[in-house]
Formats: structure tokens, C-alpha cells, sequence
């Protein structure tokens, strides 16, 4: 695939996955009735994902420098199976699974001040850091496809370019992926 295809192939897929995230967290689509009761183990399982593509990213990071270049290569195909199978995943959550109110104790789906209070400057944290989360998480989308490509087809200057970038942001994202999960769970009524 030529690089210009494949800047429209992933402009394409970020409008798709981005649109999707949108309309799932808009709440433009109403939540089915009924959830499969697997669904719920989703939230944690994410968050694994995620975990587990923070550690192949750091391996692979570690690989590339000390020019394990099939190594590199192999553990960035699998950061990138690990991406999208958390991309099913998190679609699927978010089209099943109401959201959840940071310090929403009593699972009411209404936050009173009482509750506000109670959650105190860790509200704002936890805010901070998804806000961050979610906002780096659409940077790096289109990063990531194309650092992808740029190794998949051995164009290694581009590569080595765009990675500089992209795998710090996709770091981040992944690992505030992990905290983002442990500072709402507390707050699921399904747990």
C-alpha cells in the first residue's frame, strides 16, 4: 500500500472510530434492555489489555535499542492485535454499560454534593488524567497507523521519525488506560 493510501486508510478508520466513541458516548444510541452478563467483566479485561500493551510497547522500546530488529517487529504486531482487540472490547462496553459518575457511591446515577464532597481532589485527578487519556488517545490514533505502516514496509527514517512521537503518546495512553480503570471501579454498580 502506498503511503498516500495509507494516510487515507487511516484517516478513514479515525473518522470511523472516532465517530463511533462519539455517538457511543453521546448516548445518541439508546442502551439495550437487556446486557449479556459477560459484558461487565469487559472494564477489567481492558484495562489488562491495556497493562499488557503498555509492557510489549516498553519491550519493544527496549528491543528496537538494542537492534532486536525481529523482535521489534513482532512485539509492535502484537501492541497493535492488543490495540484492536481493545478496541472491540471498549466499543462493546460503552454500547452495553452505562456510564459511571466519579463518586457516584450509592450507584444512583445522580452525584449529590455529599458524594461530591466525599470524592474530594481526587475527582479532579481522576478528570485530569481521562481528560488527557481521551484527548491522546485520538492524537495518537492516526500515529499509530501510520508508524505501523512506515515499519511494515520498511520505510525505516519514517518509522524512526513518527515513532519518536507516537510511542511516548501511546505509552501514555495505555498506562492512564490502567489508572483511569482503578480510580472509577470502585464507583461500577455492577462490581
Amino acid at each position: 500500500m502506498s503511503n498516500k493510501k495509507a494516510r487515507i486508510v487511516s484517516a478513514i478508520l479515525t473518522i470511523v472510530v472516532m465517530g463511533t466513541v462519539f455517538i457511543l458516548n453521546g448516548h445518541i444510541i439508546p442502551y439495550p434492555e437487556t446486557v449479556p452478563g459477560y459484558i461487565y467483566k469487559f472494564p477489567a479485561t481492558i484495562a489488562t489489555i491495556n497493562a499488557i500493551c503498555s509492557i510489549v510497547l516498553i519491550s519493544s522500546f527496549i528491543a528496537i535499542k538494542n537492534k532486536r530488529i525481529g523482535l521489534h517487529k513482532r512485539l509492535n504486531v502484537s501492541a497493535m492485535a492488543l490495540s484492536a482487540l481493545f478496541l472491540v472490547l471498549y466499543i462493546l462496553a460503552h454500547f452495553f454499560i452505562p456510564d459511571t459518575k466519579y463518586g457516584d457511591i450509592d450507584h444512583n446515577g445522580i452525584l449529590s454534593p455529599e458524594e461530591k464532597t466525599a470524592a474530594g481532589t481526587l475527582r479532579s485527578i481522576y478528570f485530569f488524567i481521562l481528560g488527557t487519556h481521551i484527548f491522546l488517545a485520538a492524537v495518537v490514533f492516526p500515529m499509530v497507523l501510520m508508524t505501523f505502516h512506515y515499519g511494515w514496509t520498511n520505510q525505516v527514517e519514517k518509522h524512526k521519525k513518527l515513532a519518536r512521537y507516537t510511542f511516548p503518546i501511546w505509552l501514555y495512553v495505555t498506562i492512564t488506560g490502567v489508572v483511569v480503570y482503578l480510580l472509577i471501579s470502585p464507583y461500577y454498580s455492577f462490581t
